[in-house]
C-alpha cells in the first residue's frame, strides 16, 4: 500500500512533464491541462480504492477508543467492588472475627491453665507416691538388713551351740568308746 501512495505522485509528475507542455502546476493557481485533471482524478480513485490506510487507521482508532472505554468501565466495577468487599471487611467481618476469636482465646486460655493446674496437681501425687513408696522401700530394705543380721547371729549362736554339742557327743562318745575299749581289753585279757 506503501508503494500505491507513492506512484501516485510520481504518475502525475511525468503527465506533467509529458503532456503538460510546459504550464505550471495547480499549486501556483493555474488551472492544468485536461491530462493533468485525469491524472489528478486517477490518484483520487487510486487512493480511494487501493490506499486503505486512513481506513484502517480510523477503524483502528475506533476500536482501541472503544476497547478502552469498555475496559475501564469494567475496571472502575472491579474497583468498586473491592473497594466494598473492603468496606464490608473492615466494618462488619473484621470485628466480628476479632470480637470471635478474643472470647475463643480467653476459653482456650482458661482450659488450658485447668489443664496445666490438673497435670501438676497430677505431678505431684505422682511424686509423692513415689516419695512415699521409695520410704517405705527404704524402710522395707532396712528392715531387711536388720532381720538379716539378726538371722545371722541367731544361725552363728546355733551354730556354735550345735558346735559344742556335737564336742560333747563327740567326747561322750570317746569316753563310751574308751571304756568299751577298757571293758574289751579286760575280756581279751582273760
Amino acid at each position: 500500500m506503501s508503494g500505491g501512495g507513492t506512484e501516485t505522485p510520481v504518475g502525475c509528475e511525468a503527465a506533467q512533464g509529458g503532456g503538460g507542455g510546459g504550464k505550471k502546476k495547480d499549486s501556483q493557481g493555474f488551472t492544468g491541462s485536461p491530462a493533468h485533471l485525469i491524472i489528478k482524478d486517477l490518484g483520487e480513485i487510486h487512493s480511494r480504492l487501493l490506499d486503505h490506510r486512513p481506513v484502517i487507521q480510523g477503524e483502528t482508532h475506533y476500536f482501541v477508543k472503544e476497547f478502552e472505554e469498555k475496559r475501564g468501565l469494567r475496571e472502575m466495577r472491579v474497583l468498586e467492588n473491592l473497594k466494598n468487599m473492603i468496606h464490608e471487611t473492615n466494618e462488619h467481618t473484621l470485628p466480628t472475627c476479632r470480637a470471635t476469636m478474643q472470647d475463643s482465646l480467653n476459653q482456650v486460655l482458661q482450659r488450658l491453665q485447668a489443664a496445666t493446674d490438673s497435670v501438676r496437681r497430677l505431678q505431684q501425687r505422682e511424686q509423692e507416691r513415689k516419695k512415699i513408696h521409695n520410704d517405705l522401700l527404704i524402710a522395707s530394705e532396712k528392715q531387711h538388713v536388720t532381720q538379716w543380721e539378726d538371722f545371722m547371729k541367731e544361725q552363728h549362736s546355733k551354730q556354735a551351740e550345735v558346735d559344742e554339742e556335737h564336742r560333747k557327743a563327740m567326747e561322750k562318745l570317746r569316753e563310751q568308746y574308751a571304756e568299751m575299749e577298757k571293758g574289751l581289753a579286760k575280756f581279751s585279757a582273760f
